[in-house]
């Protein structure tokens, strides 16, 4: 029977410890040529402001990446990346690559301790550039110190009743007193920032930074308890000395409460990640004329229905009146009106992990060759 061609847009997020969006894209639109030749597909690697949106965005906007040797979470010296898009006009920094949990072992995680002293750093670094503006990714973080130690790298002072700066961590942060920023570097001061989150978390509370995500840090009940007392105090002080309010603003717990302090050092301003990524890729500009959406990430689930990307597509293609396709790794709900395919289902959990990609390319061609024309 005969077919027409369709146009096909690959805008998958990453499968977590598989796949990049980039690798996922490139095996999406290689198994729908596989099943469907005649049809063109076209790559677009997103991202929701956690893991990989550095990618997404540098490869949205022709960028180029850098290089910066920081203070990783717990002190040792990490490698890590930034990035300059829009001709250099903008700045990306993605927290993780300096401060996340992915650059420490589940057995030395420490919540209390680590430190967003590096994140600071590549700030810093990306700012020598002169951008414009510089957004700031978040999630994917060891952290839970509200960006103090991001703070203190970039020149203020954060310091105790006898006037030392605070040690590191969250747990330091109940030994603050005032804090002094008339010491923020002028560079970092003439660019405007944009956080990228997932997450509208507030600082402190039932809903905040360290009862939320404390426990995959590695914090215990009793240190979750005291990291909210020490967040709580952080925010009295910044509101007292700065005159800033961030202990119930949305997005303020993120990434251990870096949006918190990314807002009051930085005026920083906080949007969801899908949608800076969406924005910068122009994918509502790129649906007309589109047939089929495909997107995915690792695991889908619950989460992935609230500012995650697989959400912010569904989103823009429902309203452009384009269908959808989901394919992921691992999938604990289907969504009405959704086409969900999934690697464990179809190959196994043991291949969907081990072979992602080939399995990947291999579900997304058999998909192809039964949809309809």
């Amino acid at each position: 029977m005969y077919r027409s061609p369709v146009r096909v847009l690959a805008a998958p997020d990453k499968f977590r410890g598989t796949l990049t969006s980039t690798e996922a894209a490139a095996a999406i639109a290689e198994g729908w040529r596989r099943g469907r030749p005649d049809d063109s597909v076209e790559r677009l690697p997103l991202a929701d402001g956690g893991e990989g949106t550095l990618e997404a965005l540098v490869a949205a906007r022709e960028g180029r990446v850098s290089r910066e040797l920081v203070t990783g979470p717990l002190g040792e010296p990490v490698d890590a990346q930034f990035g300059l898009i829009d001709g250099g006009r903008t700045g990306v920094v993605e927290m993780a690559r300096a401060s996340g949990l992915a650059l420490i072992s589940e057995e030395r995680r420490d919540a209390l301790h680590a430190t967003t002293r590096g994140t600071g750093e590549l700030i810093m670094a990306t700012a020598r550039h002169r951008p414009e503006r510089i957004v700031v990714c978040v999630g994917g973080s060891a952290t839970s110190d509200g960006g103090a130690g991001m703070a203190q790298a970039l020149g203020a002072g954060l310091l105790d009743a006898s006037g030392r700066e605070i040690p590191r961590g969250g747990a330091g942060l109940l030994e603050l007193d005032r804090i002094d920023a008339t010491g923020l570097d002028p560079v970092v001061r003439a660019c405007r920032f944009l956080v990228a989150s997932d997450v509208d978390n507030p600082l402190v509370g039932p809903q905040g930074a360290a009862a939320v995500y404390g426990p995959q840090k590695g914090a215990s009940a009793e240190e979750i308890e005291l990291l909210d007392r020490a967040l709580a105090r952080y925010a009295e002080v910044v509101r007292r000395d700065l005159g800033a309010d961030v202990a119930d603003r949305p997005g303020a717990g993120a990434a251990g409460g870096l949006g918190a302090g990314l807002m009051a050092f930085l005026d920083a301003e906080l949007r969801p990640g899908i949608d800076v990524v969406m924005e910068a890729a122009r994918v509502v500009e790129r649906l007309p004329g589109a047939g089929l959406v495909v997107t995915g990430e690792g695991k889908l689930d619950a989460q992935s229905l609230h500012g995650k990307t697989v959400a912010g597509v569904h989103r823009a293609a429902e309203e452009a009146g384009i269908r959808v396709l989901v394919v992921c790794g691992q999938a604990t709900i289907r969504p009405d009106g959704v086409r969900v395919e999934s690697l464990a289902d179809a190959f196994g959990i043991d291949r969907a992990l081990r072979d992602t990609r080939a399995a990947l390319e291999e579900l997304v061609a058999d998909v192809a060759r039964r949809w309809p024309a």
